[in-house]
């Protein structure tokens, strides 16, 4: 009973955009989603760059609807690049967490060459940036839409008119567009 007989559909994401909801239709089996067996299936897109995440579910309709999902692996035709998405769970209403949709992101780092450098700028960046909120620090956001102050406390109290010339000593500008 691992298999479904309900309607799939599938939203693939990239550094330049999404697939949207696609419903996986025709594999290249003559019986589709059984216990057990691998399905291919192909998806015509725009190129949507490097891949990061999936959302992956079914419809909940049919007799025998949930489903064990094990992996999601999708090939790039364009750059030959392989990803995988690791799932190993129930997309069942009465199995698991019951939840018939899954998002998953992908497993291989080294498929999103951009992804480590991505996680190392925040991290820097984080350093550089964190002695702003420590303890006794206020922070205030300027919103030029608005042209309004708000103002974060050491003491946990926002104030929507945010004093520039603040009793807490050290005030830091956030600048805000809307």
């Amino acid at each position: 009973n691992a298999g479904t007989e309900a309607d799939v559909y599938i939203s693939v994401y990239g550094e330049r955009g999404d697939t949207g909801s696609r419903q996986l239709l025709r594999s290249q089996k003559p019986k589709k989603f059984l216990k057990g067996q691998t399905d291919i299936f192909a998806v015509e897109a725009v190129h949507l760059g490097h891949l990061y995440k999936i959302v992956i579910g079914h419809n909940g309709l049919g007799s025998g609807n949930g489903w064990f999902l094990d992996k999601v692996a999708i090939k790039d035709p364009l750059t030959d690049l392989d990803y995988t998405f690791l799932c190993h769970r129930w997309l069942d209403q009465g199995q698991d967490d019951g939840n018939i949709a899954r998002e998953l992101t992908v497993t291989d780092t080294s498929t999103f060459p951009g992804r480590q450098e991505l996680q190392l700028r925040r991290e820097e960046t984080w350093a550089a940036e964190k002695w702003k909120f420590q303890e006794g620090n206020t922070l205030q956001f300027y919103n030029r839409l608005t042209r309004g102050f708000i103002c974060l406390s050491p003491d946990n109290k926002v104030d929507a008119l945010g004093d520039k010339k603040n009793k807490y000593g050290k005030v830091f500008f956030i600048w805000m567009y809307a």
